[in-house]
């Protein structure tokens, strides 16, 4: 048999170790978003209970919400162009299946309420004032029977996104507090010691 020549043969890469976290952008972009979901859901149930500062919130969650769509679409693109760190040995598959799909689904209504808002507001024959005269164009046309459906679909949404964020929080809280499993560290704005086994 002959001798086989192996010289040639380049070494098999190393393997690329998981990151630890999330990058930096990616953390600053998640708590960034986080604090502008949360303060579109207050001024959001505050402009149906208080009649009187009304115009005032509305001129607050207008940009507001044109925001979080920018940022939406940055972290989206974001999301499938990095590395992500793995979940935690606590989790089994089928609550990592249901922790993507809950990630799916909050990306979805972060997304469309915006949307579904901008909409709205092109359907009420109303301008999209974000501030000063710069001004959003229609997306819609002028219908005051298309503005009721979608003015009740971006109520029902916001209670979806409500009720998604408050699961989503709970969850973290439960891993970080009961389970300590170090879910919290993925998403830590502080850089984090990858644990050593």
């Amino acid at each position: 048999m002959p001798d086989v020549d192996t010289g040639n043969i380049p070494a098999p890469a190393p393997a690329v170790e998981a990151p630890a976290q999330f990058t930096l952008f990616s953390r600053w972009l998640h708590w960034a978003m986080a604090i502008m979901i949360v303060a579109m859901l207050f001024i959001g149930a505050a402009m149906v209970a208080s009649l009187a500062d009304y115009h005032l919130l509305l001129a607050v969650h207008r940009p507001l919400g044109v925001g979080v769509l920018v940022l939406g679409v940055i972290r989206l693109v974001n999301r499938f162009t990095s590395r992500l760190p793995p979940h935690p040995k606590s989790m089994g598959s089928a609550e990592r299946r249901a922790a993507t799909l809950s990630e799916y689904a909050l990306y979805a209504l972060m997304l469309s309420q915006p949307l579904i808002g901008w909409g709205m507001v092109s359907a009420s024959g109303t301008p999209l004032k974000l501030f000063g005269p710069v001004r959003l164009p229609a997306v819609l046309p002028h219908d005051p029977g298309l503005y009721a459906v979608l003015n009740d679909m971006h109520m029902v949404l916001g209670y979806a996104l409500f009720l998604l964020f408050t699961v989503h929080m709970l969850a973290v809280l439960f891993h970080t507090l009961v389970l300590r499993d170090r879910l919290l560290d993925r998403m830590a704005l502080w850089k984090v010691q990858r644990k050593k086994h």
